[in-house]
């Protein structure tokens, strides 16, 4: 993508790339994008780099990533749309979804406290962008209704390998062997 310079439209809520902090973008601020991936957008603000999340984009003036459920019938917390919800979640790096790179290794639902708790990797322990992974991971799978918490876990064992993706994952990434 070529870089972009957008005014935000309104307040608009980021993390700092790589350890996550939450940082508010003021309406009316200039704003240079410099990646647009999964979804999600790494700008540049105030010498900051920062992602926002899709679902955020319209406060930039962008498409915004669309996530949505049908409203609950119940009040459960339904493990196929925290998947669903999963799949929307993009490694920075690399355009294939969490769920299809084989690093979501658990999810545990405690219907009782509304808590989705998440086992999850990284595809090199070192990764410095965890923290803004796993605060991805949380903004999306808190938006499934009737979830109130969601607590990540980064867990290196098994250690990651190009076999815990799916073969759609392997074939997008020319990992296919």
């Amino acid at each position: 993508m070529e870089r972009k310079m957008v005014v935000a439209q309104q307040e608009c809520p980021a993390r700092r790339v790589p350890d996550g902090t939450p940082v508010t973008i003021p309406r009316d601020s200039f704003v240079s994008i410099t990646q647009a991936l999964g979804g999600n957008y790494t700008v540049v603000f105030q010498g900051q780099m920062l992602r926002v999340d899709g679902t955020d984009a319209a406060n930039l003036g962008l498409k915004p990533e669309t996530l949505s459920f049908p409203p609950p019938t119940d009040d459960q917390i339904h493990e196929s749309q925290v998947w669903e919800a999963l799949g929307t979640v993009f490694d920075p790096e690399i355009p294939v979804d969490l769920v299809n790179l084989g690093l979501i290794y658990k999810v545990d639902i405690d219907q009782a406290s509304k808590t989705v708790n998440i086992d999850m990797t990284l595809t090199a322990p070192g990764c410095g962008m965890g923290p803004v992974l796993v605060g991805d991971v949380e903004y999306r799978v808190r938006k499934v209704p009737n979830v109130q918490k969601v607590n990540v876990e980064l867990v290196f064992d098994p250690p990651w390998s190009r076999d815990m993706m799916s073969e759609e994952a392997q074939l997008e990434t020319g990992m296919f062997f």
